[in-house]
């Protein structure tokens, strides 16, 4: 059987991770898998998927860590499994990027289809952002490292994410409600002056002497933008 595409399988527990292998290789599908985020993190950058099934409960680093630091590295679809039926839980996952979600103990019919819904959508192609450097900034995505001017640069995740967000898009101005939407998941959730505050964080951490220096531009009216000669 040829196969439809390889999905990395995300569980702490050896008997779930065992049992979708077997139900998504009988579909088709490729599976590797990983019993905790940072093995998943390895894998991801090593061979990216063409989807990800991420447990929320996990031990060290839980799914919602895991899919803060998949979103640094890639777009890949994020299929999330909890026993959480909350709400509240849902809502906190897909805003925080997963593509769906769906509850244990799960239908096997069900999950078969929103995984066949979601490669649909994307295609089953993804990419992942190993660096990003020009004279300026030097930007390690998998390690989350960052060096300004020769100068190591400590962020915070939120920061980090907002910096990613704009040196993806060099040269093109992204919109206030675009950012909130990219970097915090929810263009309602935070004001909008919370797009404001964090470039002026990011510009100080950058520059420390001189913040206006940096190549992280305001364009009145309309943005910001991150300036690459």
């Amino acid at each position: 059987m040829t196969s439809k595409g390889k999905i990395l399988v995300v569980d702490d527990d050896p008997d779930i991770r065992t049992l979708l292998a077997e139900l998504l290789g009988r579909a088709g599908y490729e599976t590797e898998q990983a019993a905790d985020g940072r093995t998943a993190l390895r894998r991801l950058y090593e061979a990216p998927p063409a989807l990800v099934v991420l447990d929320v409960s996990m031990p060290d680093m839980d799914g919602y860590q895991t899919l803060e630091r998949i979103r640094d590295l890639s777009d890949v679809p994020v299929l999330m499994l909890t026993a959480r039926t909350q709400e509240l839980e849902k809502v906190r996952g897909l805003t925080s990027g997963a593509d769906d979600y769906v509850a244990k103990p799960f239908g096997r019919q069900e999950l078969l289809a929103r995984v066949q819904a979601l490669l649909r959508r994307t295609g089953g192609k993804t990419e992942v952002t190993e660096a990003y450097s020009d004279d300026f900034l030097q930007v390690d995505f998998a390690q989350r490292r960052v060096v300004a001017q020769g100068r190591e640069v400590q962020l915070t995740p939120l920061e980090f994410r907002l910096l990613s967000t704009l040196v993806q898009h060099p040269n093109q101005v992204l919109g206030r409600d675009q950012l909130l939407e990219l970097v915090w998941s929810d263009p309602y959730a935070v004001s909008g002056d919370q797009v404001k505050l964090y470039v002026g964080y990011l510009r100080k951490k950058l520059a420390p002497d001189d913040a206006a220096a940096t190549p992280i531009e305001t364009v009145r009216g309309f943005g910001y933008r991150y300036r690459r000669d």
